[in-house]
């Protein structure tokens, strides 16, 4: 098996307050091999967004990577002095971030911010940077590049605009790109287009995708392999199909249940009592305890570990053997 172009192996993030210590990320490993696209899912404050700043070294303070080791290519990059890890953004890790207005500065024209990305990044001369460009914005689906090269932010849709971000992202073809959410300010019909145009990057450049989103229809639709986080921690990580077909983890068997089918006759849907816990407030234990149907005691005093079932990973005790007696 070739070497994962990102390998996460323990990674803790924590933030500091007066008053005590908040774990964002908890311990969490994954791989995403070349020409994948890893989908991690879960509710507002799982530690997505968290995890990909933390892979690409925009943690700021009060937070930190307080342990564990994060490899691109073989390369560790969570030690890197500050200088280094700006040479590696942008070249070899994209990123999309997920309100493309926020990406671009509106002042300059498109085709100066990508020129300038370009030339940053790579030798070519201005002119070689130009041709570039346009290819990129062609490439993306900008109708008329040449032209719409000289126009500013303003002057294009949203999903124009976010189809720019992917150009920017891609301009140095990176090994990496870290996609934050980058469909969710977009009507369906561009999501699919957008959901499309990050498949065929994948496919046609080689390159790993972290896909960060709340909508599982957009992981089913897009990813290789997905991992559905729950207060900094994966529960389940395994092939999109598996993990849709046949989830797992409690939390995980929540989210597929809240999702309508047309092949369902159910009138209503699976509903997760409670909301996800605050940092300052997580349960000893399994962090989803509280709001799980099949918690036993096990449950509320130990954290649970990956176990390995099949072609899915799952952190739940109910999958443990030692603690059967006490789940029957």
């Amino acid at each position: 098996m070739s070497e994962p172009v990102l390998s996460v192996r323990n990674l803790r993030v924590e933030f500091a307050t007066r008053h005590n210590v908040l774990h964002a990320i908890d311990g969490i490993s994954f791989d995403i091999a070349k020409g994948e696209v890893l989908g991690v899912v879960g509710e507002s404050g799982a530690g997505k967004s968290v995890t990909g700043l933390a892979v690409i070294g925009l943690i700021d303070r009060p937070g930190r990577i307080a342990g564990g080791e994060i490899h691109l290519s073989g390369l560790r990059i969570d030690n890197l002095p500050p200088d280094e890890m700006r040479r590696i953004r942008g070249k070899r890790i994209g990123m999309i971030f997920q309100d493309p207005l926020t990406s671009l500065n509106p002042l300059y024209r498109i085709g100066d911010q990508l020129i300038e990305t370009i030339r940053t990044h790579t030798s070519l001369s201005e002119r070689a940077a130009r041709k570039r460009a346009i290819d990129l914005l062609a490439e993306v689906g900008i109708p008329a590049p040449e032209k719409r090269i000289d126009s500013y932010p303003h002057e294009f849709s949203g999903g124009m605009r976010q189809r720019v971000v992917i150009a920017l992202a891609i301009c140095a073809e990176p090994e990496l790109i870290i996609a934050d959410e980058p469909t969710t300010a977009l009507d369906v019909s561009v999501q699919a287009q957008i959901i499309t145009l990050i498949k065929r990057l994948g496919r046609d450049h080689g390159t790993a995708v972290m896909l960060v989103t709340h909508d599982m229809g957009v992981i089913a639709e897009t990813s290789d392999r997905v991992a559905v986080m729950y207060s900094g921690r994966i529960a389940e990580i395994g092939p999109v199909r598996d993990v849709v077909q046949n989830p797992l983890h409690p939390y995980a068997k929540g989210l597929m249940g809240a999702i309508p089918t047309l092949a369902s006759d159910a009138t209503r849907l699976v509903q997760i009592p409670g909301s996800m816990p605050r940092l300052s407030a997580i349960p000893t234990g399994c962090p989803f305890n509280p709001r799980c149907a099949f918690a036993f005691d096990r449950c509320h005093t130990e954290r649970p570990e990956p176990i390995t079932r099949g072609t899915q990973a799952v952190a739940c005790h109910l999958y443990d053997a030692a603690p059967a007696e006490n789940a029957a």
